[in-house]
């Protein structure tokens, strides 16, 4: 019997999911927001679209606190009783927990509103759409300035992803195999001009840094996203930042 390495089934169930969302595809790309009170505490359900993949982050507010984060490749399952969202996890915060690496979610589109019957009932609304220079989904390549040091790819588990789209941003850091995560932040961003800002809202490692606000450089050269500036200590820092083009694979 032929052997299948796993970076190969991998990679066949990511071009299933992706080619069955082109077809079945009945969700508009865009973020989609519920904030629900109970007994004085906010909490926000983010859901976010980008093409092929999807990301649902939960967070409390005022104060601030993380609660789990969980994302991956999605395609849309119509069944005679409902419509299915299923996504393959790319990487899931509470994996030590509950052991998911897949989700099948009961979705409709009420108008423009996206409802999900999940662990409860959610009624997300899309915010404003907006596009910047950086839009897009980004993976971690190599500390600058590029040399021709070895860069870290989509063949590497080890991966630390950062979507930025309709004016918020969130990077997450995980392991494909292992399935480890090592943290997400996120909130809102802007560029322009070669000025990167981020406002954080939230972050799991330290729920005081909400709030905070950062300053960075950055240049696009080709695919890649050059950000430079100086880390939470200070320091120098220099990252390069590849476009990730999984359909390339």
């Amino acid at each position: 019997m032929k052997k299948i390495h796993t970076k190969s089934k991998y990679i066949s169930v990511f071009l299933f999911f992706a080619i069955n969302l082109v077809i079945y595809g009945q969700i508009p790309p865009g973020i989609y927001t519920d904030t629900i009170e109970n007994n004085g505490l906010k909490t926000v359900h983010q859901v976010k679209i980008n093409d092929d993949f999807f990301i649902y982050n939960e967070y409390e507010i005022e104060p601030a606190k993380f609660i789990k984060t969980v994302g991956g490749f999605i395609q849309i399952e119509n069944t005679s009783s409902n419509t299915l969202l299923v996504v393959l996890l790319e990487f899931n915060s509470d994996f030590e927990n509950d052991a998911l690496r897949q989700l099948s979610i009961p979705i409709e589109m009420d108008g423009e509103k996206l409802k999900m019957n999940w662990f409860q009932q959610l009624t997300l609304a899309p915010i404003f759409p907006a596009t910047q220079d950086l839009d897009g989904a980004w993976l971690f390549a190599t500390r600058g300035p590029d040399t021709g040091q070895k860069r870290r790819g989509e063949e590497n588990t080890r991966k630390t992803l950062k979507l930025l789209m309709d004016n918020t941003f969130q990077w997450i850091a995980y392991d494909t195999e292992s399935f480890k995560f090592s943290g997400t932040g996120g909130g809102t961003y802007s560029a322009e001009n070669g000025i990167y800002k981020e406002q954080i809202e939230f972050f799991s490692k330290d729920n005081s840094r909400v709030g905070a606000q950062l300053e960075f450089n950055y240049k696009l050269e080709g695919d890649d996203w050059h950000h430079t500036g100086k880390n939470s200590k200070g320091e120098p820092m220099y990252e390069i930042w590849s476009k990730r083009i999984v359909m390339g694979l």
